[in-house]
């Protein structure tokens, strides 16, 4: 019976790691989240943050689409953090949501940490509070993780359309139309090149979907293995 249930418990902690070696490079990107964001509207934008070495993340650049311009933000204040934001003259005549001429667009807003930063194993978030959002179907913003040793992870990589997720897929902020409700309203992870520049992961649902469906196939062959190990043991006692 002893031999039945360390069967059973390695079979299950062989599962459980499988689940989260699946899992693991998927939630170490860096995400947007933005609930319900519409065009034409106003929401509040987080800047999801995960170390993904074993060193503190120092420094986060997000940097804004121009493709997409937005003429203002307000930054949330976050405690052992500064805050800068930087803007300048659109690169091309640019209008905001509501038709009026944007003399100046926002260009990134850096974080900065003061004390530990984030440490390896933690994750963070980083609020802004933006509109009128362009009257477009997604934004793409590029991001510039900063680790305590003075290395930078660049999330700005995009996906060609039918292509596998990249390494560093930059995050996407889709948009519903004007008066759609928050249902309507999906965001993406997101990465950032070597250059600086930010570019848009197309999709990241269709990575997210195989990884569940292989994390689920493994959770049950464990179970499978489990059960086997259950009624061998009990057959052997019996005998």
């Amino acid at each position: 019976m002893l031999r039945s249930l360390s069967r059973t418990g390695a079979c299950a902690g062989l599962a459980s790691a499988a689940v989260v070696l699946l899992a693991g490079p998927a939630l170490a990107h860096v995400t947007i989240q933005s609930p319900g964001a519409s065009q034409g509207g106003y929401a509040k934008v987080t800047f999801r943050v995960p170390a993904e070495k074993p060193l503190a993340t120092t420094r986060l650049q997000v940097v804004f689409p121009a493709d997409a311009p937005l003429g203002s933000v307000r930054v949330k204040p976050h405690p052992g953090w500064t805050y800068a934001v930087a803007t300048g003259k659109p690169a091309a005549p640019a209008k905001d949501a509501n038709g009026d001429a944007l003399a100046s667009v926002v260009q990134s807003v850096t974080w900065t940490a003061t004390a530990g930063g984030i440490e390896a194993g933690e994750f963070d978030e980083f609020d802004i509070s933006a509109g009128p959002l362009p009257r477009v179907d997604q934004m793409t913003f590029k991001a510039l993780q900063t680790y305590a040793d003075g290395s930078v992870v660049r999330w700005i990589e995009v996906a060609a359309p039918g292509a596998a997720e990249p390494a560093h897929p930059a995050p996407v902020l889709k948009l519903a139309p004007a008066g759609a409700s928050a249902a309507d309203t999906m965001s993406h992870p997101t990465t950032v090149s070597s250059t600086g520049a930010i570019t848009a992961s197309a999709t990241g649902s269709s990575a997210s979907t195989g990884l569940s469906v292989a994390a689920l196939a493994v959770a049950v062959l464990a179970g499978v293995l489990a059960l086997v190990a259950v009624l061998r043991g009990r057959s052997t006692a019996r005998t």
